[in-house]
């Protein structure tokens, strides 16, 4: 079982979520083609809903587990973190339990939140139905997420990060098989043909648990877990009082985001019902802006969340020990790689909306524009995910409730206000909800910042240096994206076509990217020549090497 260092730890991370959001984004085109724009609405509603209670049932758990095991490792009280690993998984069973239960009896009344008064689409006895089916997952997944904790906690991401695949490649097999045979083999409703895919949540979850925790028995030495009379001074009551206290932020935050998800959702509809837009249309881009755009920005948004994996514990790390030049160098150090890394896939993905869109969804103008916009809100998404990780792994708990709330709150207060601004000059309503986003995050983002640079004294000076270094790579790449776009052509209607017209453009511009940065030392500046050099190792088999 090995263990990574935080750039090694964090790419393989990193690498296994974009695989599972890359699968998590190619499974939509044959399901949204299947099921359709009324299907994809309603399997849209559910997973929304699903993912506001799996939050508030398992979100801070995982994080907090890892957090804890990697404090008392660095303590070096074993049978301490023995304890907490059992602990944890009494607590989320209990928890995941009870939120189960609201779900499935309480699914009328979300359902009609949802829907309202619209009328013309689907039902409110539909989605509750639906919400119900994706119900069952709440009491797997959060099990699974604490024993990926655990793993974390042992600088272990190789399973964890395999298990994430594994869960993944499941579930859309679940969706993709269990709809095509409801729809074409059985002859069932779309009600129930979304009942099914959503299920898929609870069928990929129970093969991980199985895959993690087959690992972990295996492994029991490695990772202490070993029966031992040797009992560490902290008692059960404390190591509670540490995961819960460790928790109850990152719910928070997790709740905060799905309820400003949510919210998003429902004052689009209604502002877009006040404005008298017909339901196909409202129905169509509220989804497009909640849910279709974010699965092709699942990518990006990876970055971000395969560094946190990797970042708490380091940062616990560092701050158990106090040694605050290195949380200030890991801080620097994953906004580098936010920035080197998110900066050009926006920039390339936005440039290329009409061909992503159409290979996802088929050619739409609305589509086109709301992903083009809707994709940069995932660079500020991941600036704001990270210096929250940072605050949470120093405790700075109530610069974390006060950033994310003051961020939402912004969101929230100018959600209407942009629609009808955008309506009143001209543009489409449903694009200034986008913005109020964008500048939601980058509120709570920025609050964030100021925090550590006051408190800790944490400088980014070097961050901003590299910021203007990446800047230039990046209008270079832009710059030939688009002489390519005029001259090679595109057929929109052609899926096949879209795939070698984003392949080509795309290949062409991210080897002017890296070759551009690589030259100018900022690969080496923000990974490091060895670990570059293993990696380019690994992907040409040992033929080629760096140094």
């Amino acid at each position: 079982m090995k263990k990574s260092s935080f750039i090694e730890g964090t790419i393989i991370a990193t690498l296994a979520i974009i695989i599972t959001k890359f699968l998590g984004m190619v499974y939509v085109i044959p399901f949204y083609a299947m099921v359709g724009e009324k299907g994809s609405a309603l399997y849209a509603y559910a997973y929304n809903i699903y993912i506001i209670f799996l939050d508030i049932s398992s979100a801070g758990l995982p994080i907090a587990i890892s957090k804890i095991i990697k404090e008392l490792n660095t303590l070096k009280l074993y049978e301490a973190k023995q304890r907490a690993y059992q602990i944890g998984k009494k607590l989320v069973l209990g928890i995941s339990s009870v939120i189960f239960v609201l779900l499935f009896l309480f699914a009328p009344s979300i359902a009609t939140l949802i829907l309202g008064d619209l009328s013309g689409g689907n039902t409110i006895e539909d989605v509750t139905f639906v919400i119900r089916a994706v119900s069952f997952a709440i009491l797997v997944i959060p099990f699974l997420g604490v024993s990926r904790g655990y793993l974390q906690g042992h600088n272990v991401f190789g399973i964890s990060s395999l298990s994430q695949v594994i869960e993944q490649i499941v579930r859309i097999c679940f969706i993709l098989g269990g709809s095509y045979l409801a729809l074409h083999v059985l002859g069932l409703s779309l009600k129930n043909t979304i009942g099914i895919a959503v299920f898929g949540a609870c069928a990929g979850g129970i093969a991980s648990l199985w895959y993690v925790l087959v690992k972990i028995r295996k492994n029991k030495e490695t990772l202490g877990l070993v029966e031992t009379k040797e009992k560490d001074k902290i008692t059960n009551q404390e190591i509670r009082k540490k995961i819960i206290t460790y928790a109850i932020p990152f719910i928070i935050i997790a709740i905060a985001a799905s309820i400003n998800d949510f919210l998003d959702m429902v004052m689009i509809m209604r502002t877009l019902e006040f404005l008298g837009v017909e339901t196909a249309k409202v129905e169509f881009a509220t989804t497009a802006i909640t849910t279709w755009s974010t699965k092709i920005c699942m990518i990006v948004n990876s970055i971000a969340v395969g560094m946190t994996t990797s970042l708490i514990p380091t940062i616990v790390g560092a701050y158990t020990l106090k040694n605050w030049e290195e949380v200030e160098d890991k801080l620097n150090k994953a906004l580098q790689l936010i920035l080197l890394i998110c900066i050009p896939m926006c920039a390339g993905l936005s440039l290329l909306s009409r061909s992503v869109w159409s290979v996802f969804y088929g050619a739409n103008d609305a589509g086109t524009v709301i992903f083009a916009i809707r994709v940069f809100v995932s660079l500020f998404i991941n600036l704001y995910m990270i210096t929250n990780s940072t605050l949470q792994g120093l405790n700075k708990f109530k610069t974390v409730y006060k950033s994310t709330i003051l961020g939402f709150l912004t969101n929230m207060c100018l959600n209407i206000p942009l629609m009808l601004l955008f309506k009143q000059i001209g543009l489409e309503p449903y694009l200034g909800a986008i913005f109020a986003t964008a500048i939601g995050y980058s509120t709570a983002f920025l609050i964030a910042l100021k925090t550590l640079k006051k408190d800790h004294q944490l400088k980014y000076k070097s961050t901003l240096k590299m910021l203007g270094k990446i800047l230039v790579p990046t209008l270079a790449m832009v710059f030939v994206v688009v002489i390519l776009k005029l001259i090679i052509p595109l057929e929109v209607t052609s899926k096949i076509s879209c795939i070698f017209y984003i392949g080509i453009i795309s290949i062409l511009g991210a080897i002017t990217y890296f070759v551009i940065s690589y030259k100018m030392g900022i690969l080496d500046k923000i990974m490091g020549r060895e670990t570059i050099n293993k990696f380019v190792k690994k992907l040409t088999f040992g033929k080629i090497s760096l140094s």
